[in-house]
């Protein structure tokens, strides 16, 4: 009952319910605070004024017509239907649950008057704190809106459930917790009190004690009071009137109020709406039942989310270390071809290095036998090697020939790392997919309430399961040739519900349906057999 308690706080004080009235909306405010957010509207917006502006419609009529509003789904809850007139222009605040409340435009009521009883000035208007719809007051003022007297007695009951522990209603200082009730009297007692208040003896051995849940149980169950008629507060309500979908009593019906209005019994109404109720209950029931099985999938969703991202990180850690290691060993390959390079360069100009030494060594031991050899003064020793000495050193001049001197090397290293492609693909480094395919669409379910045939045409309707989490692109609907044969498309795309026209009379046609995505294609629905009509009527 906790999870219902929020339906029991009037939206503009937060507290419970107190004495608390139905607008023509639905909704439900205390009376206290319903007169607190009147609103004073200009005189051209009263009934008065438009009656006398020859719309030639009643105040009651105004009345009559907000009870029997029936509210679009497209109004913006600001607009007129009926009695309903423009929201005024006063600055809102909010209420202690959150809801936007329009403040009062006139001081409040005398102290020595009640809500109920302290007058409504002229051309007053209540806003609706919950859905914003603005009603302008007749005559009656606040009381021309019936009591909610289900609505307190559910919080009476409700409050009666949130005692923790009963108390005993006669101990004078510090009350201890009851152990009894008695039926007759209305009292819970403790032991002591009841040996000394209630003994079982005399006229009060007949009374019947209870235990104390017992008794507050049967305190719910007792007779409550019976609502009495808004307009005529002596009178309860006896009858139902259909077309105002309001209770009556005997004297509304005998001023001709609802004269024209089907009217019935109370009692068999009361039961009627039960049954409504519990039925539309039911299927509420249904999708709060879908609700908490959508909430158990989306909490094991989280727990899923977490295990998996904790799973995806250390694979991108993984693949990153991967890649980093690829790196490492390229970066040891290229660094050892770059020794390579280095070593034979340093060899290649070594060898030339010791290869020009020796000659330069073997040149320079020649000029210097050639220097000695001039300074010899006998002609003919001398012309005797002369001949001998200048064929030397011309060859010896030849092998310092062209080349010779140039180096077989160049200092610079003739590598040029083309890294680019790989900065490339590094800045392209991305997420892709890292499943082979994200999962196909939950074949659709046939909505058979929805589905029909007329004549020569079908009409199918399917949705997507309640659970489904993979959102559909398309549907396909496919039909057979109305023989049993083989089926064929008969329609590609996004809405939910198709008509086949042109299907041959008194035949029998199955359909199925599945539906797409970017990753593929669902299974199919289960196979419906329609039978078309046996010819035009």
């Amino acid at each position: 009952m906790e999870e219902m308690e929020e339906e029991l706080k009037c939206p503009v004080c937060g507290s419970f319910y107190r004495e608390p009235i139905i607008l023509p909306c639905s909704h439900n405010l205390c009376q206290a605070c319903a007169r607190n957010i009147l609103v004073q509207t200009p005189e051209s917006e009263s009934p008065q004024s438009r009656r006398a502006s020859g719309s030639g419609v009643s105040d009651y009529d105004y009345l009559d017509m907000d009870k029997m509003s029936l509210y679009s789904e497209a109004d913006s809850g600001y607009g007129s239907y009926a009695g309903f007139a423009s929201a005024p222009t006063t600055p809102c605040q909010k209420s202690p649950n959150g809801v936007r409340v329009f403040p009062p435009a006139m001081p409040p009521p005398a102290a020595h008057l009640s809500a109920s009883l302290a007058p409504v000035p002229r051309n007053s208007c209540i806003t609706c704190p919950q859905c914003h719809r603005s009603l302008i007051l007749d005559d009656r003022g606040l009381r021309g809106f019936p009591k909610n007297r289900v609505l307190e007695g559910v919080i009476d009951r409700y409050q009666q459930s949130k005692a923790a522990a009963l108390k005993c209603q006669l101990c004078e200082k510090a009350p201890k917790e009851a152990t009894v009730m008695c039926e007759q009297c209305d009292v819970f007692y403790c032991d002591p009190c009841r040996l000394r208040c209630h003994p079982p003896r005399g006229p009060l051995a007949k009374h019947r004690l209870v235990p104390p849940a017992q008794g507050r149980v049967s305190r719910r169950l007792s007779p409550r009071k019976i609502s009495t008629c808004t307009d005529h507060e002596l009178e309860n309500h006896s009858m139902y009137c259909v077309q105002c979908k309001m209770p009556v009593c005997y004297q509304c019906l005998e001023e001709g109020k609802h004269s024209s209005h089907e009217v019935k019994a109370l009692g068999a109404m009361w039961k009627l709406h039960k049954s409504q109720l519990s039925q539309a209950l039911n299927g509420l029931s249904d999708r709060a039942k879908e609700a908490k099985e959508f909430l158990v999938q989306l909490r094991n969703m989280v727990q899923q989310i977490q295990e998996n991202s904790v799973e995806f990180e250390a694979c991108l850690v993984a693949q990153c270390d991967a890649l980093i290691d690829a790196l490492n060993r390229r970066k040891a390959q290229l660094l050892s071809r770059v020794n390579k390079e280095h070593e034979h360069k340093l060899k290649v100009v070594r060898d030339q290095i010791s290869h020009c030494t020796v000659k330069l060594r073997q040149t320079t031991g020649l000029m210097e036998y050639c220097l000695e050899v001039i300074k010899e003064n006998d002609p003919s020793g001398f012309l005797q090697i002369s001949d001998a000495l200048i064929r030397r050193v011309h060859m010896t001049e030849d092998q310092w020939g062209k080349g010779t001197l140039t180096p077989r090397m160049t200092t610079d290293f003739d590598l040029n790392l083309d890294n680019t492609p790989l900065l490339q693909s590094i800045h392209q480094l991305d997420f892709v997919q890292m499943k082979p395919s994200s999962p196909v669409p939950a074949a659709p379910l046939l909505q058979l309430e929805d589905c029909c045939t007329h004549n020569n045409s079908a009409t199918l309707s399917w949705k997507q399961p309640p659970l489904s989490t993979v959102m559909a692109e398309g549907y396909i609907l496919e039909l057979d040739d109305g023989n049993g044969g083989q089926f064929r498309e008969v329609y590609v795309g996004k809405e939910t519900m198709c008509t086949v026209d042109g299907l041959h009379f008194n035949s029998t046609y199955s359909a199925r349906v599945k539906a797409f995505n970017k990753t593929g294609v669902s299974q199919y629905s289960k196979t419906l057999v329609l039978q078309t009509s046996e010819g035009f009527f």
